[in-house]
């Protein structure tokens, strides 16, 4: 079917068509014929144009005339022509134009076939818009996944050595306690710890991820155990799967943060999928390094079965070098107490406020456990009855007011196995305050810490906090921090805005969500 359409340019506007000839300056009604689509082995579209009463005079077709249209497509640029019958969408190289008649003889070309399959390898595994940090962090997740893999292969290999080793008459016997603990106390670990470390996987991402991941690296460890002690195999494949499931738990509830941070077009579905693609080539190629190293060794019995154990503490390393690397290349826009902490650390010392970079490479990647062990710590949260309370906070708690939206005080805990007395800054937040109050309240608090350290009244409030001299220059020094606040907290959110950080909302823990109540009796 040809649909005709007739045109009958307006004498208001007076321009010349490309393909008209000069010599005829009397506009003619011409003709577009719209035939149907056809597919050619250089898949060009084709549009053809029938004229009317020669309005192709005078045009060549071996000098095509270039239209305004670029198109930029898989890396390739492509620009639209018309050759006098038809409309061409012919590549760009240069100068010179790449299509179909153009004349060229074919030449193969090595840097341009090399260049091709990188792009396609890329295209396939990286997302179309993503932050510039992201090929770094696929890098050394292809080191992870790839050694991780062949650990997996290996203790699974290890795990059926260990069930031809033990008695054959239990196999049948134990499947239905297999299942309960080996699967159901595996999945009911998860649930337990997820449960526990809820609001821990947004506000230490990156130290969760990294001991779970640990965790994981020792569990392979355990199932490589179970061809020695065959008769305890249900028991080292039940602890290995606890830990398997919540190393799981913890890769799950990360990875969508991980990934928001990449996806700078708000194409988070593609950037997900893309690390699932990610992740099954690595893994494969885990799969076949592992199934090379076996055949290597089919001859020789003995060493394939001590292989594991040779192999096991190298991969290991190499696995968590590579997870470790790997989070150092997310860099989190939200906002978390430590991340904040380091921001107005900066802001107080040199009016700088870092980016989300800059903050990444100066947040801790380590045991949960190693945190806070600076003197003088800031906590969120509020004072412990139990805990022994100086004469300074109770003070500082009969002077709030109704209209105080957070208050700060001193707190005394002890620390470690030898319960080392240390003194620390602790910040209440009021109920029903902004996430700007928050921001305000450790801002205060930075710059009261930062002045204990670098005088000697912190050892003087370890003596005696009751003198009225301490009490005197504690409210003093409260006094000059809420000035500070007052100057400084316009300008340092202005700064924390233009350096791409969320200022929406703060992840805060469990503890540090706590929050107090103001009563006037």
């Amino acid at each position: 079917m040809q649909s005709t359409i007739y045109y009958k340019p307006s004498t208001s506007h007076n321009f010349q068509l490309p393909w008209k000839s000069t010599k005829n300056p009397a506009f003619k009604t011409f003709r577009l014929s719209s035939k149907t689509l056809t597919l050619t082995n250089s898949l060009r579209p084709q549009i053809t144009f029938e004229l009317e009463g020669g309005a192709n005079d005078g045009f060549q077709p071996s000098n095509p005339v270039k239209l305004p249209v670029v198109i930029q497509r898989h890396g390739k640029v492509s620009r639209y022509f018309w050759d006098g019958s038809r409309v061409r969408l012919l590549r760009v190289d240069g100068d010179g134009v790449d299509g179909g008649g153009s004349g060229v003889p074919f030449c193969f070309d090595l840097d341009k076939v090399v260049e091709a399959s990188s792009l396609a390898i890329r295209n396939f595994f990286i997302p179309k818009q993503v932050s510039e940090n992201y090929i770094g962090y696929v890098k050394w997740k292809f080191l992870h996944r790839v050694f991780s893999s062949a650990l997996q292969v290996l203790a699974t290999q290890a795990m059926f050595r260990a069930i031809g080793i033990g008695y054959s008459r239990s196999l049948t016997s134990a499947a239905a306690l297999n299942w309960v603990l080996k699967d159901g106390l595996g999945r009911l670990s998860r649930c337990i710890y997820t449960a526990s470390l809820a609001s821990a996987f947004d506000t230490n991402l990156k130290r969760v991820r990294f001991t779970t991941s640990m965790l994981f690296t020792f569990s392979i460890g355990v199932e490589l155990l179970t061809p020695v002690f065959p008769h305890h195999f249900l028991l080292l494949a039940s602890l290995a799967n606890v830990a398997k499931q919540m190393s799981l738990a913890c890769y799950m509830a990360t990875s969508p943060p991980i990934h928001r941070s990449f996806a700078i077009a708000d194409n988070l579905a593609e950037v997900s999928a893309k690390s699932q693609i990610q992740s099954v080539c690595f893994d494969n190629l885990g799969l076949m390094l592992a199934a090379v190293l076996n055949m290597l060794l089919k001859n020789n019995q003995r060493l394939q079965t001590g292989l594991p154990f040779i192999l096991y503490p190298i991969f290991s390393a190499i696995d968590l070098f590579g997870i470790y690397q790997g989070l150092k290349h997310v860099h989190l826009q939200t906002l978390t107490k430590d991340r904040l902490e380091i921001i107005i650390g900066s802001w107080i010392s040199s009016g700088y406020v870092p980016s989300p970079e800059e903050v990444s490479k100066d947040e801790e990647i380590n045991f949960m456990w190693s945190k806070g062990k600076e003197p003088l710590r800031i906590r969120i949260g509020c004072l412990n009855p139990k805990a022994q309370l100086s004469k300074l906070s109770v003070m500082t708690m009969q002077s709030v007011s109704n209209e105080d939206h957070y208050f700060i005080c001193t707190e005394i805990f002890y620390q470690g196995l030898a319960k080392t007395r240390e003194q620390g800054i602790l910040l209440c937040i009021r109920e029903g305050a902004r996430t700007a109050d928050v921001i305000m309240g450790l801002l205060q608090a930075c710059y009261v810490c930062k002045a204990l350290r670098s005088s000697m009244w912190e050892s003087t409030t370890k003596a005696s906090d009751s003198s009225d001299l301490i009490l005197k220059e504690w409210f003093k020094l409260l006094d000059d921090s809420k000035r500070y606040v007052q100057q400084q907290f316009g300008p340092l959110n202005e700064q924390m805005m233009v350096r791409g950080w969320a200022l929406k909302n703060i992840l805060l823990n469990t503890e540090e969500q706590t929050r107090y109540s103001y009563m006037d009796d």
